[in-house]
């Protein structure tokens, strides 16, 4: 009789499947920031930004239906203006970005967050501008941030991450024999070892595009970093160990945002210049 591990399982087959379907590729070209990795996707683009757009009405539809949605004008008028000098710029990472269907809203929350769907559908919390005190170069910083992981298809990434993980535990059990507490044990252990430091990843290549956006659009880099300076001061050191968080560190943070912002000074100056005249 053949041996039970060695008897073919149609799972596997499976997850060979998943693997084959998939296609590794960049994005984005590395801009000046470096981000140039390889990545991996299974889910096509079109299905997400279906899903993203049903999901960001649906966000609207229920802050519409709270009275929280762009109550203050003034600030969405200062948010549109940021994002729509941006927008021309994601065209140094992707040509085709311009053409997206990029978006942003306000909704009147004490929440300090901000967030993008896929398809370019961006969200910040007043909570996030009031509580920070952000001018406007910290805005772009933001907003070129959220931008990024939609120009990177970071969720894309990430859900097909899930699912190859997923039918991956599946395997294991099946091959192993180990179900139950243990194969939930391994993936304690997978999202430990590899979904947390991937999403941070994804954090640091959002915070480096993020900047040369804002850079190219006139807004000055370094304002990134007294973002994380304010966040750090806000938290009064709540915050999370790095190796358990989907965050980077805020000294991890501000140590590479110092580097990369010092480099993008000389287009940030041209593109000031260029904005003033």
């Amino acid at each position: 009789m053949m041996n039970k591990l060695l008897q073919p399982k149609p799972l596997i087959f499976a997850f060979l499947g998943l693997l084959l379907m998939g296609c590794t590729t960049t994005s984005t070209t590395p801009g000046l920031v470096d981000v140039n990795r390889s990545q991996f996707f299974l889910i096509s683009q079109a299905e997400l930004v279906k899903a993203g757009s049903e999901a960001y009405q649906a966000v609207l539809k229920e802050a519409t239906d709270a009275g929280t949605l762009n109550k203050d004008p003034e600030m969405v008028a200062r948010l549109t203006r940021i994002l729509d000098e941006m927008i021309p710029h994601t065209a140094h990472f992707r040509p085709d970005a311009v053409n997206w269907s990029w978006e942003v809203n306000l909704i009147q929350d004490d929440t300090i967050n901000a967030w993008v769907m896929p398809g370019g559908k961006i969200m910040f919390y007043s909570g996030l501008i009031e509580k920070l005190s952000l001018n406007d170069d910290e805005i772009a910083a933001i907003m070129g941030h959220e931008m990024a992981h939609e120009l990177r298809e970071h969720a894309r990434e990430r859900i097909s991450q899930a699912q190859v993980g997923s039918v991956g535990l599946s395997v294991v059990g099946q091959l192993t024999g180990v179900q139950g507490a243990a194969l939930d044990l391994a993936g304690a252990v997978m999202n430990v070892g590899i979904l947390l430091p991937f999403s941070r990843v994804h954090e640091v290549e959002a915070d480096r595009i993020g900047i040369e956006l804002a850079a190219r659009s006139g807004y000055d880099p370094a304002a990134a970093i007294a973002i994380w300076e304010k966040m750090a001061k806000l938290s009064q050191g709540g915050a999370p160990p790095e190796f358990l968080s989907t965050h980077p560190s805020y000294d991890s943070r501000i140590k590479d945002l110092t580097r990369y912002s010092a480099r993008l000074q000389p287009i940030y100056q041209q593109a000031l210049a260029e904005r003033n005249n």
